[in-house]
């Protein structure tokens, strides 16, 4: 399994466009990757799942990813979230 500390960088937080973003890119990858912020733990691969975390600026959450590809799956993810999916 691999792991990883994500921050929500961009200034109004994980809304439609982002989620769609995480969402569209987990599912280029057959590894299951589940996002979890508090006591909530949602499939990454769902649109619906990732914005019901309603995580805003600054909040840290942590990716799993179990699979073939989970290396690589977690490494995309990250990136989306480091260029503040793309936003600012």
């Amino acid at each position: 399994m691999t792991e990883k500390i994500l921050t929500v960088r961009n200034r109004a937080g994980i809304h439609a466009r982002p989620a769609a973003l995480i969402a569209q890119t987990a599912n280029k990858f057959s590894s299951e990757i589940i996002l979890e912020k508090d006591s909530t733990t949602v499939n990454a691969k769902s649109i619906m799942g990732v914005i019901t975390m309603a995580a805003g600026y600054n909040t840290n959450i942590t990716l799993k990813a179990e699979g073939s590809d989970e290396k690589e799956a977690a490494e995309a993810i990250f990136k989306l979230f480091e260029a503040k999916f793309e936003e600012e």
